[in-house]
């Protein structure tokens, strides 16, 4: 077996990698955020916990991870790199180049990160994306608004997990955006679009050997933007097999994914996370896609409903270990079907003290429940739309069921 290299910008216990790679002989090098960690409530490992190597830095940026991430490669003969994260795919890419190592190299996985570069594929493809720009300055801002009107949405042109989207619903929001977005001057690193109408759809999934093999559409029940002023339960609910949208979802993320596909490119094992609008007039309209697994607790809803974790199995798939229970579609088999539906209940962080926590929920059909918080503790504010107080991931026989319990619990 190989030396692996895992780059992690997460908390610890939502990703139990010693128990992913069970029976890997090789070392497991762990590069770890300890920002993530203290901001959900863990504490900062102080021995290695079973890894060959876990390493903590105070500063998670770019630059740092990838010096560090080539020193230990270095040092521990390291012949894969994992790394989860959005905002580490282009690090484990830059990682991998460097090295001349298997994997996913910075043009594989480009597309997945710039969203201009993202709509541009997707529209080659006939795909329908949002009327959009790369607004310069303030002056093309203007122009884009002055043609399509408003509500428009500004975001970060490599943004993840909502931080930084706003969606400016008339001029008087407008104006003030303009100046503190360009009151350094001209920008190269900002999108915006047109407001697309409608609920947000997600489809998520694994690919494996360049195949999908596992994929299912859930639905937001809230503004995936608001989290920042969002204090009530916000309710996400997969979509039942015979509901007229599941096959139409499942079949434009194909099409996405094929439109991002590089010609002889190596992104070929990986978990994928697509949003989409499905419109009062009953379009469907791409808004994103990620090269890594869903956030929050989508991960969590697809062991509910498969037995399995898109974050494992791809972490699994790019090192060329079994994926137990995918045998059949890996061989060419159609997609797995759920054995139950699934939903999660999230509560966003507002700072403050926490004086006293509740108790878990002892409903049955609970599957997990997560509190991110401690008595006496001081809860910061919300950073990003998967930065939680409390989550719960519950399992019903049916859609409707999952809803009626998932509110019934909020």
């Amino acid at each position: 077996m190989s030396n692996i290299l895992i780059v992690h910008r997460f908390p610890m216990e939502p990703f139990p990698y010693l128990d992913w790679f069970a029976g890997h002989d090789g070392d497991i090098v762990l590069l770890a955020d300890r920002e993530r960690m203290e901001r959900f409530g863990e504490r900062v490992p102080t021995t290695d916990l079973g890894y060959t190597h876990l390493e903590v830095l105070d500063r998670f940026e770019d630059d740092l991870v990838i010096r560090r991430g080539l020193e230990l490669a270095a040092k521990f003969d390291v012949e894969h790199i994992v790394a989860l994260h959005e905002a580490d795919v282009v690090n484990g890419a830059v990682l991998r180049e460097r090295l001349g190592l298997p994997g996913p190299l910075p043009a594989d996985v480009l597309p997945y990160r710039d969203k201009a570069l993202m709509k541009q594929l997707a529209a080659r493809a006939g795909i329908e994306i949002a009327p959009h720009t790369l607004p310069r300055t303030a002056d093309d801002a203007r122009a884009f608004a002055a043609a399509h009107g408003h509500p428009l949405v500004f975001k970060d042109r490599a943004g993840l997990n909502s931080i930084g989207v706003r969606v400016l619903r008339d001029p008087a929001e407008f104006e003030p955006h303009l100046g503190r977005t360009y009151a350094g001057g001209p920008r190269e690193d900002v999108l915006l679009e047109a407001f697309v109408p409608g609920r947000m759809s997600h489809v998520d999934g694994l690919v494996a050997g360049g195949r999908t093999v596992l994929a299912w559409p859930s639905q937001y029940q809230y503004d995936l933007s608001a989290y920042a002023s969002d204090h009530g339960p916000r309710i996400d609910l997969t979509m039942e097999p015979d509901d007229p949208l599941t096959d139409r979802m499942l079949t434009l993320t194909d099409r996405v994914l094929a439109a991002l596909r590089t010609p002889g490119g190596r992104l070929r094992d990986f978990a994928f996370h697509a949003e989409i609008f499905h419109t009062p007039d009953d379009r469907l309209v791409l808004c994103e896609i990620a090269c890594r697994p869903g956030g929050a607790k989508i991960r969590e809803m697809f062991t509910a409903m498969f037995g399995i974790d898109p974050g494992e199995y791809s972490a699994r798939a790019q090192l060329g270990l079994p994926l137990p229970g995918l045998e059949d579609a890996v061989a060419g088999g159609g997609l797995p079907r759920p054995r139950v539906m699934s939903g999660q209940l999230l509560m966003m962080k507002r700072q403050g003290l926490a004086r006293r926590l509740p108790e878990p929920p002892p409903d049955p059909w609970v599957e997990r429940f997560w509190m991110y918080a401690r008595p006496g503790g001081i809860v910061p504010p919300a950073a990003g739309s998967s930065d939680v107080l409390t989550a719960v991931v519950a399992s019903a026989p049916d859609r409707a069921e999952c809803e009626r319990r998932l509110r019934e619990l909020a």
